[in-house]
């Protein structure tokens, strides 16, 4: 399976947004100013500009007559008839793609005219100067793209370098029908020198193309040829690693840039991060890499292209459109600490339990970002969606049990040595001693009395899900996604006590101290309130992201990953997700991959969770779905302030349980 692919612009009208995914050709436009997106993209006509007004329309005719060359072509009848008619993205590039705009005029009998691309930048513009749609006509305009007896059809023919060969598209919001869509079957393959093929964009798009009769090249198939793809631009030096595996490489500085078979399902920080196995662009590696502001790509075959590097000291730039790495001297110093993050500072004056009934955002102060989070979308969100009942263990408890295992003490002891502020695995082995100390230490009798009775009123003891919320996850600049452990599906009573203290060890998990110390946290800060949620046995659970990833500007665009059953493969990244992009402005579905697991988690009686075969189809939402979860999305990034959201919800039948809302981090911020 391919990872997700690196949208682009491309422009076919003010209302035409056609996602370009990595050297693999669609189609988008945006109305939005110009950004340096995350991954390389078409970059839009439309952005930083503005209509013509009659004129400039007229001063840009005149100089376009000056031009060599023809306006347009009826057939294509050679290769370089192709390239004299292209636009050409990234040239030079992995990421390169030349594209010819062409419109088909059913009022002339279906002639053809291959636009030169450069001259007219749209297919508006061409029609219009062709007297083949009213000036400034907005409605007939919008009818090209919807109306299933419109006079034009508008699309783009590209070279895909890496099928190799040429195929046509239409914009994702498209409402072409079969008829239509035989009709520029017969007309390409008719006047251009070379068999294309039909790209769908969109769900509806492969529908269409079934009903008729065509085999057209999907999103996914094009995505299985991309070589690369920029998950975080940025440029890093360090000592380059190649490492089979970050849990047996326990060495591991914040200087490595390391080049890995797969994304591992924790890493503590490092320089930069190359992977030459697709992975989930939510995973928490990835999250976290963006948090980091390192750069971090996926490369085909990177150990065997990188191997002549290793051990060695090099500068490693990852672009929007491609990679570099350079040989450097090793630096003679380190670099300087980065400067002290402050956290919230927790209210420890709050030693109840809370219920999520009735928090709102401000109970962060004594319950994290989390927990407060659910609190507050557990009354907004219905009957949208539900968030499962739970409650909130608060700061204060584990700020009292930890006094009294005297853990500050030992914390504060262990950072005046010299060997576990300086060696890596020094500081693992004590924290792992620490952690067991705390998990094996005899629960607070009273605090554990009080979290069985609660349980057992409140969730009338059904299994439940054991998380972290901390003061030290969920931040400004620092999201702390997958730091710290969860204990999924607590069913018996006297596991409950063992799980509470095992997510509060887990502040001493070796990434975590690790994440925060990279990032100036100062450990003695930290608290962790725990939440006690009820366990869904979900038919399948994701995440999703209330923005494209790759383009701040695009925040019409929700970015989906989803696997079947319960959610925690899909935020370890270990195996392909289906990937899915929902528009609400064209309201299209663009599936960029079906998830590629041939297991599933599904709860067990007994407690915890068990793995199981997938039957049937790789589908796992369908666009009804993706739908209603891209609108709970935007309910939740309104409620939760306007700041778009990184979410973990999970589909129960026909309903959304929402089950975590945390600021989405995006590095290049």
């Amino acid at each position: 399976m391919s990872p997700l692919p690196v949208p682009r612009r491309l422009a076919s009208r003010r209302l035409t947004r056609l996602i370009v995914l990595a050297a693999l050709g669609a189609l988008a436009v945006s109305l939005g100013p110009s950004v340096q997106a995350q991954t390389a993209r078409k970059p839009s006509p439309y952005e930083n500009s503005r209509p013509l007004n009659p004129d400039e329309r007229a001063a840009q005719q005149a100089e376009d007559a000056k031009k060599n060359g023809p306006a347009f072509l009826g057939q294509i009848r050679t290769q370089a008839e192709f390239q004299q008619l292209a636009r050409v993205y990234n040239p030079g590039t992995p990421l390169e793609i030349p594209h010819v705009l062409f419109v088909i005029d059913r009022k002339q009998g279906g002639k053809i005219y291959y636009v030169d691309t450069p001259r007219y930048t749209l297919h508006e513009n061409f029609a219009r100067e062709r007297r083949l749609l009213p000036a400034d006509d907005k409605a007939t305009l919008i009818a090209q793209y919807k109306d299933p007896q419109r006079r034009l059809l508008f699309g783009t023919l590209s070279w895909q370098r890496d099928l190799p060969g040429y195929t046509y598209e239409f914009w994702e919001g498209d409402r072409i029908n079969p008829e239509l869509l035989k009709l520029t079957e017969e007309k390409l393959q008719a006047s251009f020198y070379q068999p294309v093929r039909f790209k769908a964009n969109s769900t509806l798009h492969e529908q269409v193309a079934k009903n008729a009769g065509l085999n057209a090249v999907t999103q996914e198939s094009l995505l299985r040829e991309q070589t690369f793809l920029p998950l975080n631009t940025g440029v890093a030096q360090g000592r380059l690693r190649i490492v089979a595996s970050v849990d047996d490489t326990p060495d591991l500085s914040p200087t490595d840039i390391l080049v890995l078979d797969e994304v591992p399902v924790a890493l503590p920080p490092v320089a930069g991060l190359v992977t030459q196995r697709p992975s989930t662009l939510l995973s928490h590696v990835n999250l976290l890499a963006k948090g980091w502001r390192i750069p971090n790509a996926y490369v085909r075959d990177a150990v065997a292209a990188l191997r002549e590097h290793d051990g060695q000291w090099v500068e490693l730039t990852v672009t929007s459109n491609g990679y570099q790495l350079q040989r450097i001297a090793k630096p003679e110093t380190a670099p300087p600490p980065k400067a002290s993050l402050p956290l919230p500072k927790p209210d420890l004056t709050v030693k109840a339990i809370k219920p999520l009934s009735g928090m709102v955002t401000r109970d962060s102060r004594h319950c994290g970002v989390k927990a407060a989070n659910l609190g507050a979308l557990k009354s907004a969100l219905p009957p949208a969606a539900t968030v499962p009942d739970g409650f909130c263990i608060p700061f204060a408890q584990y700020a009292a049990f930890m006094a009294q295992l005297g853990v500050p003490q030992r914390i504060a002891a262990l950072e005046q040595r010299p060997d576990f502020a300086s060696d890596g695995n020094v500081r693992r082995a004590e924290l792992a001693a620490l952690r067991r100390d705390i998990v094996q230490a005899p629960p607070d009798a009273a605090q554990a009395s009080a979290w069985r009775e609660r349980w057992q009123q409140q969730l009338q003891g059904r299994g439940v899900f054991v998380r972290s919320s901390s003061n030290s996850e969920d931040l400004p600049g620092f999201s702390g996604a997958g730091l710290y452990t969860t204990v999924p599906n607590v069913t018996q009573a006297d596991a409950l006590a063992q799980a509470v203290q095992t997510v509060w060890a887990s502040v001493y998990n070796y990434e975590a101290y690790e994440a925060r110390r990279a990032a100036g946290i100062g450990q003695d800060g930290v608290v962790m309130a725990v939440l006690v949620q009820q366990a869904a046995a979900s038919d399948s659970s994701g995440v999703m992201i209330t923005r494209d990833p790759f383009d701040a500007s695009r925040r019409y665009v929700t970015y989906l990953s989803a696997k079947r059953g319960l959610g925690i493969k899909v935020v370890e990244g270990k195996r392909q997700a289906e990937q899915l992009m929902y528009s609400s402005w064209s309201k299209a579905v663009q599936v960029l991959s079906r998830s590629a697991e041939d297991t599933q988690l599904v709860p067990d009686a007994a407690g915890g969770v068990r793995e199981v075969p997938i039957e049937g189809a790789r589908q796992v939402l369908n666009d009804a779905l993706v739908a209603r979860l891209a609108t709970v999305g935007s309910q939740i990034k309104q409620r939760l302030g306007g700041a778009d959201q990184d979410i973990e919800w999970a589909v129960q039948g026909e309903n959304i349980l929402i089950l975590q809302a945390r600021p989405y981090i995006d590095g290049s911020q």
